[in-house]
This record gives C-alpha cells, sequence and structure tokens, in this order.
C-alpha cells in the first residue's frame, strides 16, 4: 500500500480479500481517518463481486477505493509526524 501508486480497482493483488479483512481494513480507514471526517458508519463490506472486483457497500466503491484512502491518511500521518 502505497499513497504514490493507488491500486487499480481490477488489481489482482486484493482478489483474494476476504469479507473480514475487508472488514478490518474499513475499521483501520475510520479509526485513522476519524480526524479527516472520514466516518462511514454503515460501510461494510459489499456482497457484489464485478468483474473480479470486491465492492464496499459505501455507494458500491471499490474495496481498492478504501485501501487507497488508508494510504493517503498513513503518508500524511508519517510526514506530519517527521515535521513536529
Amino acid at each position: 500500500m502505497n499513497a504514490l501508486y493507488p491500486i487499480h480497482p481490477a488489481d489482482p493483488a486484493i482478489h483474494h480479500l476476504t469479507g473480514r479483512q475487508i472488514t478490518d481494513l474499513i475499521v483501520e480507514l475510520r479509526t485513522e481517518g476519524r480526524e479527516f471526517g472520514l466516518l462511514w458508519p454503515s460501510a461494510k463490506p459489499g456482497e457484489t463481486i464485478v468483474d473480479g472486483r470486491v465492492l464496499v457497500s459505501l455507494g458500491n466503491v471499490p474495496a481498492s477505493t478504501v485501501i487507497d484512502l488508508l494510504a493517503l491518511v498513513r503518508e500524511f500521518n508519517r510526514r506530519r509526524v517527521r515535521e513536529v
């Protein structure tokens, strides 16, 4: 996961993610992104897989969107800590 290189929704690296793993990523994104307003209380792994993409029940965004947002928040926090 790297903020400079977003994951494409059809990336084969995320096809193996289970619902539980996606849930863990959503929880982590909520925790890390709370100060930025990334709360999404209703987000959960979707039951839908489109073209090999696991969707998140949040307007049917690909799981890669959650991963990419989490990478951006982590990168921001890393840079902020270095500046202090």
